[in-house]
């Protein structure tokens, strides 16, 4: 038995010698450690020798490195599984950080070059006393600022209709034509002094007029509230009494005592265009929050202002040849090359404007509804996208245009088509007036955005989706602005010269 024992025991130190010596890597090795762990144990002759398991093998022991050596058992000697590669949508995986790196690298490396191009070719046009050009022909009149300065003529006139409903001392219907008179006024005046006024210029029009039409979604809003106000105080009379707390009535305002000049300016000052009795107010002032928000609106507007001038305004002009000989193939080359641009120019101005301009207001009037926007980037469709890239509209049109429709029972997609109607009418409204034009490519183009809804929700889904949102974005932007850049170049460049001849 000692023997024997004694045989085995020499087995296995020459195994043990032989790892030592190839280094327990080798294939030879590895086969024979296995045969070890896989052969019949080496017991006595009376069977009492302990049985050696795989735990308590040598070649079992985690290195330094805490890893088990090749060894160990059979599973470690296979390196292939059952697995897709990364790029299969089966595979599970989404982690694209470096792609989304490297495309941001390429772009801004192509946008690099563009801009060098630029300046070797045209030189630095970016003048700071054309900018003021723009706002003012004459330095003496000043229409635009005095068309805004007006406006307060009407949110008073609606707040004193209001006063006289609330206390009965005129009737619904008469307070009605009051509220449709004011508002259409609001419309038509700022309209007319555009189209009559020499001295106003295009850029002061649209700001007048973009005035004048937040001015009439706010007073729309406020003469609808008040009017579902008086509805409830109404309905409140004929039902029973029941007990209100006195710590609720304390820290809100209730109908009519929400009619004074304090409450009304508030609104017309606060980012929203829906109005409310009680709006949510931040508790305090963040000035570190303000004071970022203020630097990224002086950057955002030098820089919009020198993309316009150096980039987007040499290649509007050089389109108009193309567009003069109609020859397709450089009018869409010139399109192609405006569309990038146009479409940075556009996200900045997006920035700047829902982020940068309402939290500066918002924080300086603590409103505390900051929704502005919501991730309209990930549109997957045409309709999500309106409803999600300019939320205060989007709250305007769902509150007292889309929502009432419904509940006088017309058809969803009638509701919508009027959503947009409406839209592509204040689109044309703050072109065509202030370039003094009417060609409708902005009404067509809104009004197009239904058939287009139809289309990328019937055929794409998904990414597909998603890439058709910023193909409209992208390409259709340039051409709108080609159009009424050409019409308007033709009018007021080219007529002359017609008739001179």
């Amino acid at each position: 038995m000692g023997d024997r024992g004694g045989a085995g025991g020499s087995r296995r130190r020459r195994a043990g010698s032989r790892v030592s010596v190839q280094g327990g890597g080798g294939p030879s090795v590895a086969e024979e450690e296995v045969r070890d762990l896989t052969s019949a144990p080496d017991v006595g002759a009376g069977g009492d020798a302990p049985v050696p398991t795989p735990a308590a093998t040598p070649a079992q022991t985690p290195n330094k490195d805490g890893h088990v050596d090749v060894g160990s058992g059979h599973w470690e000697l296979r390196c292939h599984r059952l697995q897709d590669s990364l790029f299969s949508s089966d595979s599970g995986f989404s982690n694209y950080r470096g792609i989304l790196n490297w495309c941001v690298v390429m772009l801004i490396l192509s946008n690099t070059r563009l801009f060098l191009e630029n300046l070797i070719k045209y030189g630095i046009l970016v003048d700071p006393i054309q900018v003021v050009s723009l706002f003012l022909k004459d330095p003496y009149s000043w229409p635009a600022p005095c068309l805004v300065i007006a406006s307060n003529i009407f949110s008073v006139a609606a707040f004193q209709i209001e006063k006289r409903l609330a206390v009965g001392a005129i009737t619904e219907q008469v307070g009605l034509l009051l509220h449709v008179a004011n508002l259409a006024t609001i419309l038509c005046f700022p309209a007319a002094v555009a189209l009559l006024v020499e001295s106003i210029t295009p850029v002061g029009s649209v700001l007048a007029l973009a005035s004048y039409s937040i001015i009439f979604l706010k007073l729309f809003s406020y003469r609808h509230v008040n009017l579902w106000c008086r509805q409830c105080r109404v309905k409140a009379k004929a039902a029973p009494a029941g007990k209100v707390s006195g710590a609720a009535v304390q820290h809100t305002v209730s109908y009519p005592d929400n009619l004074t000049y304090r409450d009304l300016y508030y609104f017309i000052f606060a980012p929203t265009l829906c109005y409310e009795l009680n709006f949510p107010r931040s508790p305090r002032i963040r000035k570190r929050f303000l004071l970022r928000r203020v630097l990224e609106m002086l950057f955002f507007t030098q820089l919009l202002v020198g993309l316009i001038q150096q980039w987007m305004v040499p290649t509007i002009q050089n389109s108009m040849k193309p567009f003069k000989d109609m020859d397709y193939s450089r009018i869409i080359e010139r399109l192609l090359k405006l569309a990038v641009p146009n479409h940075l120019i556009w996200l900045i101005f997006f920035y700047w404007l829902f982020h940068s301009c309402l939290n500066v207001v918002a924080e300086l009037m603590q409103f505390g509804d900051r929704e502005f926007y919501r991730d309209w980037w990930n549109a997957e469709s045409v309709i999500y996208f309106w409803q999600n890239w300019n939320i205060p509209v989007h709250k305007w049109c769902s509150r007292h245009f889309y929502k009432p429709l419904l509940r006088r029972g017309t058809n969803r997609w009638v509701a919508r088509t009027g959503v947009f109607l409406a839209s592509a009418f204040f689109h044309e409204y703050l072109v065509s007036i202030p370039l003094r034009m009417f060609r409708l490519w902005a009404f067509t183009a809104m009004m197009a955005q239904i058939p287009l809804a139809w289309i990328v929700g019937r055929f794409f889904q998904g990414n597909y989706g998603n890439a058709a949102v910023w193909m409209t974005l992208i390409i259709g932007q340039p051409v709108a602005v080609l159009m009424y850049v050409h019409d308007y170049y033709v009018l007021n460049y080219e007529a002359p010269t017609v008739g001179g001849a």
